[in-house]
């Protein structure tokens, strides 16, 4: 399921994020009745009854609460600690809004169940992640924001209840884990070479108590599965960042039953685009993917899956496309992806490839008018993904 968003009267808005488990409060929440906050608190009843596992409430985006809502949220908290004994709760505070900290940091005292982390960027589950290689340092955010578009495009890729499946270049497992939840296979098998983002991928599936989900550690490029074990396999936005995605298209088809699909998802980078300020985007994306193109990545492969899948074998080949934008979900969620990718792509990559003082800064500015564009409130901004997938022949 995707993020729901819930707007109250202003100035407060909740939202429940069932991918990460997560319950946000953002802004002033001072009501003068708890009945004007009723709506609220059963979005939160509901969100805490629809899931097992851990339960993040996230209030680090809170500027003020008065007593009412105060009592009225932690009653429900403590509540649902005894109603729930199955289930642990987490409450991400902000080391920026100190009161809250001092404030909810009461609740572990009264509840065992209880436990208050304040953020201060580190890694915590509901929220960031650390992945080998920091070429995609917010994917958690990425999937939740592909995954409202992905969930009704999968089915006419070969989803379906039932099928045995293999995520391959799973990363931190939250596709995989998405799936399960939505599409009940019979069995997934996610693959991926990084030991620290297979072991977050447990953790997590661990803490949510999703099930069904093998994590195994592997070369995509040449897997330990026997030939013709799965429905469907999958591998998202990974083909795009390997000098030879071939080797591994070929494996793909290798494991793939006769007559079962493989689905790849890949960008055209260069087609990012926003308003206000789009020149400055569109320049700073094309150069982004001249960049990837230096270190032997294809950011342009989107709108080739449906050739590469056609020369890998693959007949009954399916192409389309979706724009991820600021209007899917929270923009601030888009605004956070882009600035991951400014402090990567602007940052250490271009370091490494030698960008003068003068180029990174025009290249951070494009990033910077990409976020603007998401945030202002006549703004757009977009990012593309291409979809295709084929079946192996019978």
């Amino acid at each position: 399921m995707t993020a729901v968003p819930f707007t109250n009267s202003p100035p407060f808005k909740v939202q429940f994020d069932s991918s990460n488990q997560e319950f946000a409060i953002s802004g002033s929440v001072r009501p003068r009745s708890v009945d004007e906050i009723v709506p609220s608190l059963t979005l939160l009843r509901e969100a805490i009854d629809s899931v097992s596992g851990v339960f993040y409430l996230n209030v680090r985006r809170l500027s003020q609460m008065n007593n009412t809502a105060f009592h009225a949220f932690t009653h429900l908290l403590v509540d649902a600690c005894q109603a729930r004994p199955d289930m642990s709760f987490v409450v991400i505070t902000s080391s920026v809004v100190g009161w809250t900290t001092q404030k909810f940091g009461r609740l572990s005292r009264i509840e065992p169940a209880i436990r208050v982390e304040e953020y201060d960027a580190d890694f915590y589950p509901g929220q960031s992640f650390l992945e080998e290689g920091g070429f995609i340092p917010v994917l958690r955010t990425q999937t939740k924001m592909t995954w409202r578009h992905e969930c009704n495009i999968l089915p006419r890729h070969g989803m379906r209840e039932g099928i045995t499946m293999a995520d391959i270049c799973c990363g931190i497992g939250d596709f995989a884990a998405l799936v399960q939840k939505e599409f009940k296979p019979a069995r997934i098998v996610a693959l991926d070479h990084s030991r620290s983002s297979l072991a977050y991928a447990r953790q997590v599936a661990a803490d949510f108590n999703i099930r069904g989900v093998e994590y195994i550690y592997g070369d995509a490029s040449e897997m330990m599965f026997e030939d013709n074990q799965f429905d469907l396999v999958t591998c998202r936005h990974s083909l795009q960042i390997f000098d030879r995605p071939t080797l591994i298209l070929r494996e793909m088809y290798r494991i793939c039953k006769p007559g079962g699909r493989v689905y790849i998802t890949n960008e055209k980078i260069s087609q990012c685009l926003g308003e206000p300020h789009g020149e400055s985007i569109e320049w700073t994306y094309d150069e982004l993917a001249k960049l990837f193109a230096h270190f032997k990545m294809d950011l342009e492969m989107g709108p080739k899956n449906r050739h590469y899948l056609m020369d890998a074998g693959f007949d009954d080949v399916r192409a389309e496309s979706f724009m991820v934008t600021n209007l899917d979900g929270d923009p601030q969620d888009f605004a956070d992806v882009i600035q991951a990718w400014e402090d990567t792509f602007a940052g250490e990559m271009s370091n490494k490839r030698g960008d003068s003082p003068e180029f990174v800064e025009r290249f951070r500015r494009g990033f910077q008018d990409h976020i603007f564009a998401a945030l202002h409130p006549k703004g757009y901004a977009g990012w593309p993904v291409w979809v295709a997938s084929g079946r192996k022949p019978l």
